[in-house]
This record gives structure tokens, C-alpha cells and sequence, in this order.
């Protein structure tokens, strides 16, 4: 695989889960990769535990949150590895509750990171893109953004708005010869998913919950981190070069079809 030969991906919640195996899949495709996160520690670790050979993976530490952190960042990215040429935006934070628990400050830091963090980093590699008009731009959202989600308001909400943020953005960008997409995991074997389900989290995510109208996965299994990076590198390749606005729901059947 060369498919990323030459090109700088970034890739936003890179210390773990899906973010980890988004940044080993497109180092693995001949990218140079940015891997950036709040968790240094983590990042250390993953950009460790690639294999030797190939472009390596570089960590930067930013809070995605914060418009001028990112704007700092990328432009440290640039100046040390050249023009962003792919962005996989994965940060993201799960909170659960019902509503009326939910809090004002739980709400807010749930649309900060999922949300508000998308519109920094989209934006700020745009602007490079736009002037060179190339490039990829991939949000990793949620199934919970499409379908009604007990206790996962907030989530919810945030994940709904990233897919509807990256699409307005592929509209806007479409001139320009970017491309801008949408991949929605289901459940997904994360410590995300484990914190959400208790006991043996993906026997619960595969049986599904009538009570609280969640569905099961059809296709008997949870997905690996590394399902979902292979989708979001088909995304952000050549070989998706006429997709754009579009949504992909990789849950194994959980949101049957919608």
C-alpha cells in the first residue's frame, strides 16, 4: 500500500482507539502523519508502536477545543512536514445521562470537543487547501447522530452536527476540488464503548437493548478500531476521488440501512 505516498495526513484524537489505528493505517499507505491529541503520553505511545519502516508519525500535542491552540498547531505541522494534504477528524469525548441530569458544563465540553473541535481543524486546513485546491478532509461521527440514543443527548447531538458541518463544508469546498465526508461508526471496540456498557460491553452492543429501543448488530460482531480506519482511508484516497457530502455508516447493520 502506497496509496498515501508523499502526502501529510492528519489526524485529530490520535493517542488511542479509533484515532490510533486511523494514524497507523495512513502511515501505512506512505503518509507522513500528524498525530495530534491532548494525551501526550498516548501519542508517544502509538507513534512508538509503528513499525520502523516508512514515513513516521509525529506527535503534537493541542486541545482541539481551542481555535488558536489548533490554528498553533497546524501551523507547526506545516512548517515541519509540509502542506496537510488529508485531515481525519476522530477526536471526540461520550458523555451519557439522561437530560435531566445533564448538566451545563457536560453539555458544553461534549459540543466543544466534538463539534466546535471539528469547525477549528476543518477550517484551518481549508484555508491551505483551498489555495492549492487539493484535499481530503474525514469526520469520523457516530450512528447515534442519525438515530434517537436514551442518555446520549449530548453525543448525540455533537455527532449529528459534525456530519452536518462536514457536509455544508464539502458544499462550500467542492469548487475547489476538496473532498469532504462523513464515517459513522456503531459500536466499536474502544475504551469509549466499554465506559458506556457495563460488564461484557460488546455482547451487550451485539444483543442490543429492547427496553431502551437500541438496537442489536446484525452482523453478530462489534467493529475493530482498524474497520473503521480502513474506511476512512478509502475516504480520504484516490480510489473515492468522485465521493463527497457523503455518509458512510459502518456499524455492521445496527442502524439497518438508514
Amino acid at each position: 500500500m502506497n496509496e498515501f505516498g508523499g502526502k501529510v495526513a492528519l489526524v485529530t484524537g490520535a493517542a488511542g482507539g479509533i484515532g490510533a489505528a486511523v494514524v497507523a493505517r495512513l502511515a501505512a499507505g506512505g503518509a507522513a502523519v500528524a498525530a495530534l491529541d491532548v494525551d501526550a503520553e498516548g501519542l508517544a505511545a502509538v507513534v512508538k508502536g509503528l513499525p520502523p519502516e516508512g514515513p513516521a508519525a509525529r506527535p503534537y500535542t493541542a486541545d482541539v477545543s481551542d481555535s488558536a491552540a489548533v490554528d498553533e498547531a497546524i501551523g507547526r505541522i506545516e512548517r515541519d512536514l509540509g502542506p496537510i494534504d488529508v485531515l481525519a477528524n476522530v477526536a471526540g469525548v461520550l458523555r451519557s445521562g439522561p437530560v435531566t441530569e445533564l448538566d451545563d458544563a457536560t453539555w458544553a465540553q461534549v459540543l466543544r470537543v466534538n463539534l466546535d473541535g471539528v469547525l477549528h481543524c476543518s477550517r484551518a486546513v481549508a484555508r491551505s487547501m483551498a489555495a492549492r485546491r487539493t484535499g481530503a478532509i474525514v469526520t469520523v461521527a457516530s450512528n447515534a447522530g442519525a438515530v434517537a440514543r436514551s442518555g446520549l443527548s449530548a453525543y448525540s447531538v455533537s455527532k449529528a452536527g459534525a456530519a452536518a458541518f462536514t457536509k455544508c463544508l464539502g458544499l462550500e469546498l467542492a469548487p475547489y476540488g476538496i473532498r469532504c465526508n462523513v464515517v459513522s461508526p456503531g459500536s466499536t471496540d474502544t475504551p469509549m464503548l466499554g465506559a458506556l456498557l457495563d460488564g461484557d460491553a460488546a455482547a451487550a452492543a451485539i444483543a442490543g437493548s429492547p427496553e431502551i429501543f437500541r438496537n442489536g448488530i446484525p452482523l453478530g460482531r462489534v467493529a475493530e478500531p482498524e474497520d473503521i480506519a480502513e474506511v476512512v482511508a478509502f475516504m480520504a484516497s484516490d480510489g473515492a476521488r468522485h465521493l463527497t457530502m457523503q455518509e458512510l455508516f459502518v456499524d455492521g447493520g445496527a442502524t439497518l440501512g438508514v
